[in-house]
């Protein structure tokens, strides 16, 4: 039978595969399996309470929580129902989450804890189209919030008499149903809803097995937030199609140790954890270097994705003469999201990979990348203003600069909204010269600034731990806080950052720096989810403190 939906995929593989683990998860520090089998019970049952509960076909619902089986299964079973998912973020503000489900007109809603509840709590006066919550915590239900167990209940007793119903919508759902409303980071002004469709997902899946394909042994680790669309698809939607086990870490901060406890075969990631882990094992030799980093992955890895960033070409290049193979791939939310990637039998170190089948890829006069194929979005929700602007001639115009090589790989050269001029005219990227310069063991991260002045500042937060190592015969203060000015720091600081930047021009050097004592995170809304710097929140954050810089002498 040929698949057109994603509902179509958990029973195909629960016939398939049966009693083989589909999901794996840790639960007071022991690992629990969940068979295909029982993930279709399960979700089925919940899809079946969501059409007793008058959840129609094109129904949003959403879906609030951190990563868990909970949270797959009820994705899965709203996509059963013929519903469409909507999930916000899970560290959002209410009033932030408020905005997504009020704009997408949410009429049932899942929240995974207590935090997620009480932020629903305390907007649902103002979601007039939320007709019940369901909470994966019975023990903070109420009489304003069913637990899943409960909900799950309710359908297996609905499921006779509405099996008719769910074994039609599952298998009329057209390639061109709307999945999920997801809406963009917003690094500026509100998130606008990307529409994806079954047909999106599906296709985009399909593609990206067919150039790097799961054995049926592997092992998946996933730890990205699954209200993102890089985990979504390349973990969630994938493993359904492939049919392999999919482990969940318990957070960011244990998957480590959950790597070394599940030895996966695949792992999914964004630069920023490449480079905290390499920053935490380097050493002076790079040999043992190698050796660390192949220790911390397990022996069973074959391969690891990055995505959601350009992953700086200094740290691929420590990751590869380790022999672990690390492969950067490029995409959108608007386009499902992948649409290059690298792979075993294709692969060039500083680019992007080639598109997978069915993708197209041009580079506009200006250089912007523009893309088309069954992977671009229906649209923006509510927003064909924005839609017509994106969509053009059946292009999808993605923002982002780059250049196709002979070969057909594809670089990415910057972003075409955060381009750089300075006052003397000239255009640079920032994001390029910032993956030189957290290249270095000593620096965490950087932002560089300078936009209509006439030379280059940063923001720089250290890597505190390395800059204690280097400066080892130093007298320094046990408090980060006060060792931003301290002068042994800022003199290492600026000899790492000219090392780093030594191959690029007099203009794209960074002249002064603002020593920051904490890194920007999602928490003070420095960063978005998928771990990008939300520059225009951090500029006004620090304009006082970047003024000074171009005010000040020496």
């Amino acid at each position: 039978m040929e698949l057109v939906n994603l509902a179509q995929l958990l029973p195909r593989q629960a016939d398939r595969l049966g009693d083989r683990p589909a999901l794996r998860f840790k639960r007071f520090g022991l690992y629990h399996d969940i068979t295909w089998r029982r993930y279709l019970e399960k979700s089925e049952a919940i899809a079946a309470a969501l059409i007793d509960a008058g959840v129609k076909l094109g129904d949003r619902v959403g879906l609030i929580g951190e990563n868990s089986a909970d949270w797959l299964m009820a994705d899965v079973a709203i996509l059963m129902a013929g519903g469409v998912t909507v999930s916000p973020h899970a560290p959002l503000t209410a009033r932030q989450i408020h905005y997504q489900l009020h704009d997408a007109d949410v009429v049932w809603a899942f929240a995974s804890n207590r935090t997620q509840l009480d932020k629903l709590r305390s907007v649902r006066a103002e979601l007039p189209a939320l007709r019940g919550i369901v909470v994966f915590d019975a023990a903070v239900s109420g009489v304003d919030a069913i637990p899943l167990s409960a909900f799950e209940q309710r359908g297996r007793l609905a499921l006779s008499s509405v099996r008719g119903e769910l074994d039609r919508r599952r298998a009329n759902l057209t390639c061109d149903e709307l999945a999920t409303v997801m809406y963009t980071s917003g690094t500026t002004g509100n998130p606008k809803g990307v529409m994806l469709t079954h047909g999106n997902l599906l296709s985009n899946a399909v593609a990206s097995l067919e150039v790097q394909p799961h054995r049926p042994d592997d092992l998946v680790l996933t730890w990205l937030p699954h209200t993102h669309i890089y985990a979504r698809l390349v973990d969630h939607y994938c493993t359904l199609v492939s049919g392999i086990t999919l482990a969940l870490a318990d957070s960011a901060e244990t998957l480590v140790e959950n790597l070394g406890e599940v030895h996966p075969t695949h792992l999914a990631a964004v630069p920023r954890f490449y480079e905290k882990l390499l920053s935490a094992v380097k050493t002076a030799d790079p040999a043992e270097t190698g050796r660390r980093l192949r220790r911390a992955f397990g022996p069973r890895l074959m391969w690891m994705s990055s995505g959601g960033a350009p992953l700086p070409n200094p740290i691929a290049e420590v990751y590869h003469a380790a022999g672990l193979n690390l492969m950067q791939g490029y995409g959108l939310t608007e386009t499902s999201p992948v649409i290059s990637f690298n792979t075993h039998g294709a692969h060039e170190l500083g680019t992007v990979g080639r598109p997978v089948p069915g993708v197209e890829v041009k580079i506009a006069d200006d250089g912007e990348i523009m893309t088309r194929g069954p992977h671009v979005m229906k649209g923006y929700w509510k927003n064909p203003e924005a839609t017509a602007e994106t969509i053009r001639d059946g292009w999808l115009y993605t923002g982002d600069l780059g250049k196709l090589d002979a070969d057909g790989y594809l670089s990415i050269t910057g972003r075409k909204k955060e381009m750089m001029v300075l006052s003397n005219g000239k255009k640079l990227v920032p994001a390029n010269l910032e993956g030189l310069v957290v290249s270095d063991d000593c620096i965490d991260q950087v932002m560089i600034c300078g936009e209509g002045r006439n030379f280059l500042t940063a923001l720089i937060v250290p890597q505190w731990a390395n800059v204690r190592a280097a400066l080892a015969d130093e007298s320094l203060s046990p408090s980060d806080d006060d060792l931003t000015t301290h002068p042994a720091v800022l003199a290492l600081l600026v000899s790492r950052c000219k090392a780093a930047l030594s191959e690029v021009s007099h203009t794209e050097q960074i002249r002064k720096f603002v020593v920051l004592p904490r890194p920007f995170s999602v928490e003070n809304d420095e960063m978005t989810v998928s771990l990008k710097l939300r520059r225009q929140v951090i500029l006004e954050k620090y304009r006082v403190a970047l003024a000074d810089l171009y005010r000040s002498d020496g």
